[in-house]
């Protein structure tokens, strides 16, 4: 609907105006009305009506004078003069202000509809000029932004000015659904950013099949998105059906030139493809989480299946859950550095456990193992997301084998379990995580874990990272931040809090103290 304003100091005139045409049909609605020339100014400037019929001869302010001071401040709305009586002066005034029409009292029904609908037609075509020039402005900016990430712009003749690409800083940001499901909703990056946009000034955004990706820019609105990661990441797992629970973001080295924004898009792209190795609930992958340079080679070979099958087996066949757990890790530390394609690392999985079962079935001939069938197995490792998904759906099948050909004291899991920790300890543990890699529930393990070591896991788990923390505060000169990330606490503030209630001095003090 576009929007109507009546300026008549007679209310008689306004009210007839206003009944005089079924102004919804014709696709207005009466926005406001006003009874002297300074406030139809004040309308004019503040609420920008696009048809207004105005009296020439107003209290306060004559409407050519209205019409003529708000053409100065900008205003382009269409604009009907009313007068009691006819003057070529004033029409030809009114024409120079850019007046349509001008009218004389009393307003003759028919002459009224007949310029409304001229004007409502006019209105319609300039709408729609507008968003057809909109359009295929967005579609040549959308055009500089793909060709700024993929490193072909002709950045020397580039408006930079214009295009509001003079930024002291660029980021690129890549955002996906976190679920896999289609129709989960999705929100706006701007909207979970808590930034505005205007003009382009903040980020720039396009759309990629699935990916949106979003090119930040100028420290305003790269220090606004390091402030959502913070909060992001203080909540550790966000709240299902949230906003924050809806997204997967990938986001490339920070850059202080248009020429180096290719870096960064190459640095996130890389993230996105390597989500495959994302713990579970992990939303985030920063250009902090890349591959080595130089490392990123295949791995896969014959010779490295061999190699893990072998390990795996001897690890189920001494009834180790620790050690069979242990060499998954490995494995996916050593996988995420490495340049095999996702498909491939699937089938090398599958292939790893087909070797597994084939050699406990060679071995354990007398035993009845329900395995599925090489074709189940196949498909079920086909169809995961994740890797964490693949390594607990062998942990499942390795717990199985184990039940099958031997058997294992809740002692012996519970020492399994200080010995992995005792070698992950810089890990993001936690006894959820754990309890399947040993075969149980995590509110079970937490139980028998508590009456055999005598203090639940979180507190043993902070023992023995405080520990290995006292002995590289007296061993080296590493900063405490850096101590406190290197035996798996992410937040400094934390770190500090445990070791004082632990050791009864800050870790500075601690090492002070000592070494004195």
């Amino acid at each position: 609907m576009y929007k109507l304003f009546i300026a008549d100091d007679e209310a008689i005139i306004r009210e007839g105006l206003r009944c005089l045409l079924d102004w919804e049909t014709l696709g207005f609605t009466i926005a406001g009305e006003a009874a002297n020339g300074d406030a139809a100014l004040q309308f004019l400037l503040s609420e920008t009506p696009d048809l207004v019929l105005l009296d020439i001869r107003m209290p306060g302010m004559s409407g050519l004078d209205v019409v003529r001071i708000a053409r100065e401040h900008g205003y382009d709305g269409k604009v009907v003069i009313l007068s009691g009586y006819s003057d070529f002066n004033y029409a030809r005034t009114a024409i120079r202000y850019g007046v349509l029409s001008y009218l004389t009292k009393p307003i003759d029904e028919d002459e009224l509809l007949e310029i409304v609908s001229q004007i409502r037609n006019q209105l319609d075509s300039d709408a729609s000029a507008r968003d057809s020039s909109a359009h295929y402005r967005q579609k040549a900016y959308d055009s500089i932004i793909r060709d700024l990430l993929a490193d072909t712009a002709a950045y020397d003749r580039l408006d930079r000015a214009e295009l509001h690409l003079n930024a002291d800083i660029y980021q690129v940001i890549i955002y996906e659904k976190y679920s896999h499901r289609t129709e989960d909703a999705a929100y706006r990056f701007s909207d979970l950013l808590r930034v505005t946009n205007q003009d382009h000034n903040s980020f720039d955004h396009i759309t990629d099949d699935t990916r949106e990706i979003i090119l930040l820019k100028g420290s305003f609105a790269t220090e606004k998105f390091n402030s959502f990661l913070e909060r992001f990441q203080r909540q550790c797992q966000p709240q299902k059906d949230s906003p924050l629970d809806s997204l997967f973001l990938a986001y490339g080295r920070p850059v202080s030139h248009l020429e180096e924004i290719a870096l960064s898009y190459t640095d996130a792209s890389r993230l996105i493809d390597q989500r495959f190795f994302c713990e579970e609930d992990q939303h985030t992958l920063g250009y902090e989480n890349l591959p080595t340079l130089g490392s990123d080679l295949p791995l896969i070979t014959g010779a490295f299946l061999d190699e893990y099958a072998g390990r795996l087996f001897d690890g189920l066949s001494s009834f180790s859950r620790s050690r069979t757990a242990e060499i998954l890790g490995e494995l996916q530390t050593k996988l995420y550095q490495s340049s095999d394609s996702i498909d491939t690392i699937k089938l090398f999985f599958a292939d790893l456990y087909l070797q597994i079962k084939e050699r406990i079935g060679r071995s354990y001939t007398s035993v009845d193992i329900p395995f599925p069938g090489n074709g189940e197995i196949i498909r079920i490792i086909s169809e995961k997301y994740y890797l964490y998904e693949i390594i607990r759906f062998l942990t499942e099948q390795f717990e199985l084998i184990l039940s099958s050909i031997g058997r294992t004291s809740k002692e012996g899991v519970i020492d399994d379990i200080l010995y992995y920790i005792e070698h992950n300890y810089a890990r993001n543990l936690t006894l959820e995580a754990i309890a399947p890699l040993f075969g149980y529930n995590s509110s079970y393990l937490g139980k028998i874990f508590s009456k055999k070591v005598g203090e639940n896991f979180n507190s043993y788990l902070d023992h023995v990272r405080i520990e290995h923390s006292k002995e590289l505060l007296l061993g080296n000169d590493m900063k405490v931040y850096e101590i406190a990330e290197k035996v798996g606490y992410r937040n400094v503030d934390y770190f500090h809090i445990k070791f004082k209630r632990q050791v009864g001095m800050t870790p500075a003090e601690f090492r002070r103290t000592h070494r004195q």
